[in-house]
């Protein structure tokens, strides 16, 4: 399992506000095919997680404690 880093850019909405896009990264060690991997991204309060092979599916929102948390349970398996 590879674990990504996290990013968050602001674009301009067509309404001229600042709008937040979601960046979703995956680790450099997941290689060009994706494999099993998970993306992560930053977002206000929250970490989120989802499946690299299904990113329409279902996403996890956690807070740092939790994402710490996940971690620990992954580095277990």
């Amino acid at each position: 399992m590879c674990i990504a880093r996290e990013a968050v850019g602001r674009r301009a909405g067509e309404d001229g506000r600042a709008m937040e896009v979601i960046n979703w990264r995956k680790s450099s060690h997941s290689g060009p095919t994706g494999g099993e991997c998970i993306e992560v991204a930053s977002l206000p309060g929250v970490i989120a997680v989802r499946d690299s092979k299904d990113p329409d599916g279902p996403k996890l929102a956690l807070d740092q404690d939790a994402f710490g948390t996940f971690l620990a349970r992954l580095k277990q398996q």
